[in-house]
């Protein structure tokens, strides 16, 4: 049945640009929402920009700029990007937004009220990149015989020591376990579940959620010199986004049905810390936290001070929207580590959109030119495609449904490929016109329909084309499952349009 769907990405540092790894969660999320849309639920995407913090002041301090300077231009930069990758979001949320300080005051002063906050002294290693405090036996040992390392960007810690308010996140230790009993599948995939239970289990220290050193951050509403740690401001912008503390009931409306989306660097702060600050606050843990792995460029994790980042306009310059969606979506299992090749995305972009799909829509369309005078045939009741049509329509919508969109792809695919095998087995460019080149040409049409619908998450740009190319009115995003993916939905007696390929071949880069 149809429902609610809260979809959420991480909001992404504006410390940093936007490369293809912001982009593959960021077109994950899309990919979903679009489904989502697809299959009639009510549907809101959220991602943004977290905009403040330590990083956040150093770095606009050495470009000449403000913060907010700083947060404008590289929050901008963002928006672009998802304009370019056809990602639409209900809500950019930037933590500078005036109903985000308000609902970050509100949410932490309710769990100051509830008795789970008090003031101490915090003396430890930070990290200014991770915007993160570490102990001294997770520090990685530097070569240099500096200050250790974090273990995220290998960088060396700072020593911090001020007076803070701290989160007594040491009395959830309990409660944490009972909710991830409760909810075995509140956190996939299962290893990654795993790994947040070992971190409860190894024992919660309370944790400093304010800083008195610097200003560029929202106000503690009971001690205004002070600011809230980055951390704790960022999460709370998936309440901001649906009505916490301004709109009671919109928020129990859309918070049991959020679906977070987050890579691992960033578990422990939703799988542990998020649900604790929850509870803290008197409301229900997320109901649903998807990890992936790191998209990585030989073995390497993609970071601003690497020489591997990758972005995203200059892949869509040589494999356009479309090619970049799929290759990201298709190659990539949502939960692993995913290495990117340029060579592996030519591999795909040749071998299934330019000769599965492409392929078969261009020769479906000359043959219909030849053999029906340019109008499309309906599909047989009885054609040999219809009960495999049945199996992939119902096996996409089950990994669409489990996050896994490249699962999802692939069965949507082996239409295509089986409409392609009809092809080559009857061969109707060779046949007289009659009945039966009608029926196979009838099925191929039907297929190529179907398939604009289930790729449509995937395509935004293509699966409407083919569309509109096989006569059909509307657009695939526009229809309804799981009727539309009945059999037999292409009417017949529509033109059908031969135009140039859908999806030119890529020469292999030497």
């Amino acid at each position: 049945m149809p429902g609610r769907y809260f979809l959420t990405t991480p909001i992404y540092y504006v410390n940093d640009v936007p490369h293809i790894g912001h982009a593959y969660t960021s077109v994950t999320a899309d990919a979903l929402a679009r489904w989502h849309r697809l299959v009639g639920d009510d549907v809101f995407f959220l991602t943004g920009t977290d905009e403040h913090g330590l990083k956040v002041a150093r770095a606009a301090e050495a470009a000449g700029r403000t913060p907010q300077e700083h947060a404008d231009l590289t929050a901008a930069r963002f928006r672009e990007t998802w304009d370019l990758l056809d990602v639409v979001p209900d809500r950019f949320i930037r933590t500078t937004d005036p109903d985000h300080h308000e609902a970050v005051r509100a949410f932490l002063q309710r769990v100051h009220d509830n008795g789970h906050i008090y003031r101490d002294t915090y003396a430890g290693w930070y990290c200014v990149a991770c915007e993160a405090y570490y102990a001294e036996d997770e520090l990685l040992p530097n070569p240099d015989g500096g200050p250790g390392l974090d273990p995220i960007h290998e960088r060396p810690a700072e020593w911090f020591e001020e007076d803070n308010w701290f989160f007594r996140l040491s009395a959830f230790e309990q409660p944490l376990l009972d909710w991830y009993a409760a909810n075995p599948d509140a956190v996939a995939p299962v290893g990654k579940r795993n790994e947040a239970l070992g971190l409860i289990k190894g024992g919660l220290a309370d944790i400093s959620i304010s800083r008195s050193s610097i200003d560029w951050g929202v106000r503690i509403p009971w001690d205004e010199d002070q600011v809230f740690y980055v951390w704790y401001d960022a999460l709370i912008n998936y309440a901001t986004a649906i009505g916490y503390g301004s709109d009671p009931e919109r928020f129990a409306a859309w918070w049991p049905h959020v679906h977070h989306l987050l890579a691992k660097d960033i578990l422990r702060f939703h799988c542990v810390y998020w649900p604790a600050m929850l509870l803290a606050a008197g409301e229900a843990p997320p109901a649903h936290l998807n990890v992936h792995g790191y998209l990585t460029v030989g073995g390497k994790k993609m970071s601003k001070t690497s020489l591997n980042q990758i972005f995203p306009a200059d892949l869509v310059a040589d494999f356009g929207v479309d090619g970049f969606r799929y290759h990201f979506l298709r190659d990539n299992p949502f939960g692993p580590d995913g290495d990117f090749s340029y060579e592996a995305m030519v591999s795909r972009f040749n071998a299934d959109l330019a000769n599965n799909l492409g392929n078969l829509l261009s020769r479906v369309a000359t043959v219909v030119g030849k053999k029906c005078d340019g109008v499309g045939p309906a599909p047989r009741p009885d054609s040999p495609l219809a009960p495999l049509a049945a199996d992939c329509v119902r096996d996409a919508a089950a990994a669409w449904d489990a996050v896994q969109p490249s699962h999802a792809l692939e069965a949507t695919w082996r239409l295509i490929r089986d409409a392609n095998a009809l092809l080559e087995e009857t061969e109707p460019w060779k046949a007289e016109p009659g009945p039966e080149v009608d029926g196979v040409l009838g099925d191929a049409l039907e297929v190529l329909r179907l398939v604009s619908i289930l790729a449509s998450p995937a395509l935004t740009r293509s699966a409407a084309e083919v569309w509109r190319r096989i006569g059909l009115d509307g657009s695939p995003a526009d229809q309804r499952l799981p009727e539309a993916a009945a059999w037999g939905g292409y009417p017949g007696g529509l033109p059908v349009e031969k135009g140039a390929p859908l999806f030119p071949r890529l020469k292999r880069p030497e």
